[in-house]
């Protein structure tokens, strides 16, 4: 059985190509900047919905709310943009295709 030589050169990823890296970029910047948005609003529903139960609450309360809640969500869309910069640009293909 003959073998199959592969290509020795390293696989091109879409990130190469400048046109392709600012439009990659530009998506996962605006991803992050509507995970920023939906962060800013449920915490700020929590502290509403906080406020309207428990009457007054402290700073360091709002802002461990806002920590917390906000924190959690930014990084929930910072790992999903980046999964989805990773397999837009080919990044998962070319891990797939590395020999063992």
């Amino acid at each position: 059985m003959a073998k199959v030589m592969k290509d020795p050169r390293p696989p091109q990823s879409m990130l190469n190509d400048p046109g392709d890296a600012r439009y990659a970029w530009a998506r996962f910047r605006r991803l992050l900047g509507w995970a920023g948005v939906t962060a800013v609003t449920i915490s700020g529903f929590a502290i509403w919905l906080i406020r309207h139960e428990q009457g007054e609450i402290g700073w360091i309360t709002i802002l461990a709310i806002f920590g917390g809640i906000g924190g959690t969500v930014m990084m929930g869309g910072l790992l999903m943009g980046l999964v989805f910069l990773s397999s837009g640009t080919g990044h998962d293909e070319d891990v797939e295709n590395l020999d063992p």
